[in-house]
């Protein structure tokens, strides 16, 4: 079973301060992975993870990550200006996006990001925006069809809307060259949430074949090879999580295999991880409020998909721990339930729990990523703080909750806001 790091004494001292829902971070998580990381990529001397800002966009989590080396990875004006606003500028800033509007170009190039381009097209446009191609540069690689390990497919990138064909790998590097370019990056990310130790060294032989014949046929001097992200978390008990000290190592031997050979053994590796670097280390906080027998057993919660909406767009799977009762016996079946308008906003579907009465608190785990970022205000409903549980055991208050005055802040500037009853 997972074992969260509140319990149920905690969080009620807590709730006396910060009502409920909230998504609170474990600090001394955080920490541990981010330096198991960095010393799993130590053989690579240039190696820098760029932190995924978009999977959990909060400063304050992102500056215990920038004590260990981290830069951003960031896919939108926002995340560039967050990024700016904590001190992260020039190459601790990769800026990957799609489908990207120029006033985004123009911004990351001014923060002097390292700019990651996902199509050929956007060569020229980058161009015409800012006035120059970057001296550094990077593309985003897209092989098609399907990424396979040990004949199990992995993922569909040929389905994807993302990156450039193997063809036009070349075709740009070519072009971008003669622009101007002098020092290349190549990036791809293949699979998502991959468990298992093979995706990340499997990916990598890609990567660095690919380069070499680059290198070899248009001559570009290649600087960097961005794995991008795709190491996921093991968000059911019984699945086995993966080992970076393991993976690290199966990418320098790959490393060896290929580029060293090849006269490119200074290529420095890039990862941009969001939910592997935090996933594990978030809950979501919520406290059971109503119970439902009709044709099914259900419990309602405080929360809903406005602060968790994975579970309701995908489907996916977030384990829950019934807090005080983590050794009592699932024995009862369960649809765990928010109070949205929609049928899917469900954090459990038939879930075998302890009993839960009336005022127990839910810890819904693996929330650290992709929870809060993704949340919206569907219903009207409002999104939660974030906390810190330090490593002192304090908490500390890292996003206030909305309030109806932030939900109706873009009609401030007409007649109807100042009608509206934020006393009710």
């Amino acid at each position: 079973m997972k074992k969260p790091f509140v319990t149920k004494e905690m969080i009620e001292e807590i709730v006396k301060n910060y009502p409920t829902p909230f998504h609170i971070y474990d600090e001394k998580g955080i920490r541990e992975n981010a330096k198991a990381l960095k010393e799993a990529f130590a053989w690579n001397k240039g190696y820098k993870e760029y932190f995924a800002v978009k999977a959990t966009p909060n400063p304050f989590l992102i500056q215990i990550l920038r004590e260990y080396g981290c830069g951003c990875d960031c896919s939108s004006l926002t995340e560039l200006m967050l990024s700016d606003a904590i001190g992260v500028k020039g190459e601790d800033i990769m800026f990957s996006s799609n489908d990207t509007p120029a006033d985004e170009f123009a911004y990351a190039a001014k923060l002097g990001a390292t700019i990651n381009l996902d199509d050929i097209t956007h060569i020229d446009f980058l161009e015409k925006t800012i006035g120059y191609i970057p001296k550094t540069i990077s593309c985003r690689f897209n092989p098609g069809g399907y990424f396979s390990i040990a004949n199990s497919i992995m993922d569909n990138p040929g389905d994807a809307k993302y990156g450039f064909t193997t063809e036009q790998m070349f075709e740009g590097f070519k072009l971008l060259k003669a622009k101007g370019a002098e020092n290349f990056g190549i990036h791809a990310f293949l699979a998502s949430n991959t468990v298992t130790n093979e995706y990340y060294p499997t990916l990598a032989k890609t990567m660095f074949e690919l380069a070499v014949k680059l290198k070899e046929e248009t001559g570009a001097h290649i600087t960097f090879i961005n794995l991008s992200g795709g190491i996921g978390i093991p968000y059911k008990p019984e699945d086995t999580p993966n080992n970076i000290r393991v993976i690290g190592e199966g990418v320098r031997k790959v490393y060896e295999e290929v580029l060293v050979p090849a006269g490119m053994g200074d290529v420095a590796i890039y990862t941009e991880l969001g939910r592997f670097m935090m996933a594990p280390y978030g809950h979501l906080i919520t406290q059971a409020i109503h119970e439902k027998h009709t044709h099914k057993e259900y419990i309602g919660v405080d929360a809903c998909a406005v602060n968790l909406m994975r579970p309701a767009m995908y489907g996916a799977y977030h384990h829950i721990t019934v807090l005080g009762k983590e050794d009592a016996p699932c024995n009862c079946k369960y649809d765990v339930t928010g109070s949205l308008c929609e049928n899917n906003d469900k954090f459990a579907i038939d879930r075998m729990l302890p009993e839960i009465e009336i005022g127990d608190y839910l810890a819904i785990h693996d929330t650290g990523a992709h929870g809060f970022s993704m949340g919206y205000n569907y219903n009207g409903k409002l999104k939660s703080s974030e906390l810190l549980l330090k490593e002192d055991g304090s908490v500390q208050l890292i996003r206030r909750a909305e309030t109806p005055k932030d939900y109706f802040a873009t009609f401030d500037c007409f007649p109807v806001y100042h009608k509206i009853d934020f006393d009710a």
